[in-house]
């Protein structure tokens, strides 16, 4: 296939954390990037020559010369972003199902309404797909979703997922979880949703939380995906409740089991209101049987420590620094869009990147904090050449008008331009009329 025209994007600024074979914590680099058949060619100093790499063929023979490339002006640079936990069965529902005092259990009565009355395979698709809309016209290239398995909706979802997840294949790339409380996985229904997850080639999910017998579940549920091949992803202390320590109970149970595949634990919301000795041996724990953490700052800020008509007391977000100052995995990630759980959002990964900033304190400096959206969650998902801007990688990038991370964190960046195997996009949004005419509960 042939992507043209070649294009250059010259004297740009890009993070120095997302260049390939940069050990660099943070700052930025001014780099030219050469863009021949879709794909990165060249990354150079500005103004020289790109040179030919193993990655990128040389330049053939009567080829243009670089300084006649059609030049792309950007302020910045940075490759497509990868969104590691989201839900987009359940988004978009806000305007038929509000949650009615913006409470954790209200989030769960109103999806739980919702879902019983609406989620047919065509009300799933529509949304999801209108979800996928979003995110690809903002720079996204690939999506984890977590997808309701509440009986019999499993069985629905599932199979829209994977009807989606081959439309969009070469757009973005979609992974699916598996969701489903903990005190629920019991058999048959734990294996038949498994198997199910294995057929789609997803990862395995629950939801975890302090039950009597955690421990025998969590044995079950990493047998189930050893049996399996499967990878796992948790929702994982979604409280302040700092006797809420199940991310320790899936680390002992990781270890216990001697499991090989990737673990990922989301929110963890409750390791920040323990005491320092508890966080120091979960901690531990965690780094020890290598489990990643997805913290989903907008949503747990929505969510947690909400009491009507009282001021929240505290953020609801894990430790982040603390994660990452042990070298633990940690992504961003954007959660739930307009539904119960967070009315707001649009699929929108920088959003999501720049609230966290604000509210994680995640700068001063910003270090490496922009893997969190990009190579560190591809690395999680296993999907190579996604997350970095490296020679021989595809030309799916995001181009800003901001020079520095300063100009880019303070507005929402509307006039960026999204470039897929070098090519503009259209970067139209759907419009919410669409969605006008949902069945309301």
């Amino acid at each position: 296939m042939t992507h043209g025209p070649d294009l250059l994007i010259a004297n740009t600024r890009v993070p120095a954390c997302l260049l390939e074979d940069r050990d660099d914590e943070g700052g930025d680099i001014t780099v030219d990037i050469e863009i021949r058949d879709g794909k990165i060619a060249a990354i150079s100093p500005p103004g020289t020559t790109a040179k030919s790499s193993p990655s990128a063929p040389p330049t053939p023979p009567g080829s243009m010369p670089k300084s006649r490339l059609p030049t792309l002006s950007a302020g910045m640079v940075w490759p497509g972003f990868v969104d590691l936990h989201t839900h987009l069965d359940k988004g978009h529902i806000w305007p038929r199902a509000e949650n009615p005092d913006g409470t954790f259990a209200g989030a769960i009565d109103a999806v739980r309404a919702d879902r019983r009355a609406n989620w047919s395979a065509d009300d799933v698709r529509r949304r999801f797909d209108f979800g996928l809309r979003c995110a690809y016209a903002h720079g996204t290239v690939a999506i984890r979703t977590h997808l309701d398995c509440e009986p019999p909706q499993h069985r629905i979802s599932l199979p829209v997922f994977q009807e989606l997840r081959d439309a969009w294949a070469g757009r973005i790339a979609l992974q699916a979880v598996s969701l489903l409380p903990i005190d629920r996985m019991d058999e048959p229904l734990s294996t038949e949703i498994a198997d199910q997850v294995a057929d789609v080639g997803g990862v395995l999910g629950a939801v975890t939380f302090m039950v009597p017998d955690l421990a025998a579940r969590l044995d079950r549920v990493f047998r189930l995906a050893a049996e399996r091949g499967l990878d796992l992803d948790f929702h994982v202390d979604e409280t302040d409740d700092p006797m809420a320590t199940s991310l320790r109970e899936i680390a002992l149970a990781a270890l216990r089991n001697r499991f090989t595949g990737k673990i990922v634990s989301g929110h963890c919301c409750s390791l920040a209101r323990q005491p320092p000795r508890a966080v120091a041996l979960t901690l531990g724990l965690v780094r020890e049987a290598g489990i990643a953490v997805v913290s989903l700052p907008m949503c747990n800020l929505y969510l947690q420590d909400r009491v009507p008509g009282r001021t929240p007391r505290w953020r609801g977000v894990t430790l982040l620094h603390e994660l990452a100052a042990q070298n633990t995995p940690v992504a961003l990630a954007s959660d739930n869009c307009r539904d119960p759980f967070y009315a707001f959002g649009d699929h929108d990964m920088l959003e999501v990147f720049r609230e966290a900033v604000r509210i994680g304190h995640l700068d001063r400096p910003l270090g490496s904090w922009p893997r969190a959206v990009t190579a560190t969650p591809a690395d999680i998902m296993g999907l190579e050449n996604h997350g970095r801007i490296a020679v021989g990688a595809p030309a799916d990038l995001v181009l800003f008008g901001a020079r520095n991370a300063n100009e880019l964190l303070s507005r929402p960046q509307s006039d960026r331009i999204v470039l897929r195997a070098g090519r503009p996009i259209d970067r139209r949004l759907p419009d919410y009329q669409e969605l006008d005419g949902q069945r309301s509960t």
